[in-house]
């Protein structure tokens, strides 16, 4: 992760220290390195240590991933409150400019925000990151068959389980055990199993084999299970894959890749579809393939697709025309709101929740985990879909 974007990274530390430098230190304490002065910039120069030690780490994260957990809680802890301290300060003496003052108010707003981003860290890669919701939603469609009228869908994603290790795998389990409290008719996975490896899993089958539905468990791969996210050879990261995909069916669940099924009650059916993972093709990879996967599907056929990135909805999926109920994940809703809003919103993309075009509606769920073991505001969820026929 920080061997993509070091000078970022680094940037990201030094700035803040060099405005509180020259604004603050040099002023009360002359150019000189004073004991105080050297002091201030140590906790900097040992960020800078730590990422110029990240920057030769080949995975995108470490094998050891405690070791970029550590990271980026000190990222949050140090260096995010100087950047809003700085901001505040800057914007202070604008409007001190502006408004032919001398008072710095922007240096007080600062400072009482410190502890708010302390307390937004803190909280959210403990309690946070351990909460978990039951989301109840409903879907209405005249085009769905009656038989199929109640029919309950559990939907979840992105696990990530490389990142509950020991005593949080209870996260897991508790997730788990809340999915077959529901008792659905079927549970669906929209993908991001994995962290970057399949040896992730290992330790957590027991715990993911124990899912129960009445027309079993269907998934789909997200970015993170193509094995793209470590430095090997190619041969190894085909291995990979093989080797995330052979464990989903171990598991014991249906793994469609850009296939689809038949979903049968009574006279009526639906059909079940999944795409491969369908991103921008650069930073996220795409093998979606519409045509494949609903391929001699009947045009007056009710689809549910399983499509883990929802960027792929507008860009495929609407346009075909054909899939009534598109259920996606992908973006964990930030893991962060602030009173309720996602900053990622302001992207205008499909985010969380429901979105409609005609008679074509998709659901993003906000996940279950996380790559990184935080969450404030977005607490994960395990999604209760109730199919409803509307007239």
């Amino acid at each position: 992760m920080i061997a993509r974007a070091p000078y970022l990274f680094l940037l990201l530390i030094i700035i803040p220290d060099l405005y509180l430098d020259l604004h603050y230190w040099r002023h009360r304490f002359g150019k000189g390195w004073t004991a105080k002065r050297l002091l201030y910039w140590m906790p900097t120069l040992g960020m800078i240590a730590y990422t110029l030690y990240l920057m030769y780490e080949k995975n995108f994260i470490p094998d050891n991933s405690t070791i970029l957990y550590i990271y980026l809680f000190l990222l949050g802890f140090i260096i995010i409150p100087k950047w809003i301290f700085m901001l505040c300060s800057i914007t202070g003496l604008g409007a001190c400019r502006l408004f032919h003052k001398k008072k710095n108010y922007g240096n007080l707003v600062g400072l009482l925000l410190v502890p708010v981003i302390w307390f937004i860290l803190i909280y959210g890669s403990t309690i946070g990151f351990q909460k978990l919701e039951v989301n109840h939603q409903t879907y209405a469609s005249p085009e769905l068959p009656a038989a199929f009228d109640g029919y309950r869908i559990v939907l979840f994603s992105d696990a990530h389980v490389g990142s509950y290790k020991g005593s949080q795998q209870r996260i897991l389990q508790k997730a788990i055990d809340s999915i077959n409290a529901q008792h659905p008719d079927l549970i669906v996975y929209a993908g991001d199993l994995q962290n970057i490896q399949p040896q992730e899993l290992y330790e957590h089958m027991d715990i993911l084999s124990q899912l129960k539905a009445k027309d079993g468990i269907y998934s789909v791969l997200g970015n993170h299970d193509y094995a793209k996210y470590i430095d090997c050879n190619e041969a190894r990261k085909v291995a990979n894959l093989r080797e995330t995909v052979s464990l989903e069916k171990q598991l014991g669940w249906t793994l469609l890749r850009n296939e689809h099924r038949t979903l049968t009650k009574g006279k009526d059916h639906i059909i079940i579809a999944g795409m491969e993972n369908d991103g921008n093709g650069i930073t996220f990879p795409q093998y979606g393939n519409i045509s494949k996967t609903l391929k001699s599907v009947k045009d007056d056929d009710f689809i549910l697709m399983l499509e883990h990135d929802p960027s792929c909805w507008r860009r495929k999926i609407i346009p075909d025309g054909r899939a009534q109920l598109t259920l996606s994940g992908h973006t964990h809703k930030m893991q962060f709101t602030i009173f309720g809003w996602c900053p990622m919103t302001v992207t205008g993309k499909e985010v969380n929740g429901w979105y409609t075009e005609g008679k074509q509606s998709l659901f993003v769920t906000a996940g279950l985990g996380g790559l990184i073991p935080f969450r404030f505001g977005a607490t994960g969820e395990i999604v209760v879909l109730t199919l409803k026929k509307s007239k």
